[in-house]
């Protein structure tokens, strides 16, 4: 898988004012990757695109390097506590995504450079909890990995909370250039996961990420570097040969991942959703989708920030919950399945 070279850099003029700022400036002026100045990383424009796949596909070709200014964090059920803040979408162009309802018509990549400001918020919802256990997600509005190379925010985050008594951090990720994370201090206060799907939904829906294997391959140099290592398997398609696609996707993980890492690995089950705007979206940017956005064939049901959203019928979801869990079971008896919805 190719690493991510953005086409276009713009960068939120106070930015430059951090250390990591004109780090990221200078590597990316040495990578030949043209920049710009804005006034705020909230404020883009200069994105080309005559139409919204040109906009879309240009977008997920541009980074923003801005600063996060919002002290507050987003709560993040039922994953964590809290959201943390580092970055913003990721180049991945899966069709189902769930930003496109947040994000809208152009998901521009955005990094933060106030990484110790962000991490001095987190100390702090970290004492006010103890000796309760704080969560945080760090990746609830992106994908972190594509961009590390750039920042080394993820590799920073991680050492910060490998001190934490109280602390602890995770994140996900579909892409697999993970090397310079595999000698982090996490000290087992980072759960390293992945998003991994069937092999077909990949190949029909996943656009420029890594194949099934390959994430399953990086899964297991993290577990080799003792990372905590968690599966997200989303979204769960219901198709006509799904029930073997899913069985091959689990053999594959159970003969790939190390043995040790099987006692304390986590599973997060989220079937196939979406809402009226993103699938506005989705059909603007990807007019011949083949994805399953027939309103009259789902049931509709309120989520937790406001907004309603289309899933599968009440049968359809026991009998995925009823394979799926049994599956876990099956190929992995001793861990942890954090919720299916």
């Amino acid at each position: 898988m190719q690493r991510f070279v953005p086409k276009r850099a713009i960068f939120e003029q106070n930015a430059l004012e951090y250390p990591l700022g004109q780090k990221i400036h200078d590597k990316l002026n040495e990578m030949g990757v043209p920049i710009t100045l804005a006034a705020s990383h909230n404020r883009i424009t200069g994105i080309p695109g005559n139409t919204p796949q040109q906009s879309y596909r240009e977008a997920k070709q541009t980074l923003v390097v801005g600063v996060r200014k919002t002290k507050d964090f987003s709560s993040c059920k039922p994953s964590a506590n809290y959201q943390l803040p580092l970055n913003t979408s990721c180049p991945g162009m899966c069709e189902y995504c769930y930003l496109s309802t947040t994000l809208g018509k152009k998901p521009y990549l955005r990094v933060y450079v106030n990484l110790n400001e962000i991490l001095a918020k987190a100390r702090q919802y970290i004492l006010a909890s103890e000796p309760e256990l704080t969560v945080f997600e760090g990746a609830a509005t992106s994908d972190p990995v594509p961009t590390e190379y750039l920042t080394g925010l993820l590799k920073e985050t991680i050492e910060f909370f490998g001190k934490e008594k109280y602390g602890r951090f995770r994140f996900v990720t579909k892409f697999t250039d993970i090397d310079s994370l595999l000698d982090a201090r996490h000290n087992g206060h980072t759960r390293f996961r992945f998003s991994i799907n069937a092999d077909t939904v990949i190949r029909s829906y996943e656009h420029l990420t890594p194949s099934m294997a390959e994430r399953v391959a990086a899964a297991a140099k993290a577990a080799e570097a003792g990372y905590p290592i968690g599966f997200i398997i989303a979204p769960i398609f219901y198709f006509d040969s799904w029930q073997d696609e899913y069985c091959r996707l689990f053999d594959e993980l159970a003969k790939k991942m190390p043995r040790q890492a099987h006692s304390d690995l986590t599973f997060e089950l989220i079937t196939h959703r979406f809402t009226k705007r993103a699938k506005g979206n989705i059909l603007s940017v990807f007019p011949e989708t083949k994805l399953p956005l027939e309103e009259s064939s789902r049931k509709f049901k309120f989520g937790q920030f406001g907004y309603g959203k289309y899933i599968y019928e009440k049968d359809t979801m026991a009998q995925m919950k009823e394979f799926m869990e049994g599956k876990i079971k099956e190929y992995f008896p001793n861990t942890k399945l954090e919720y299916f919805v």
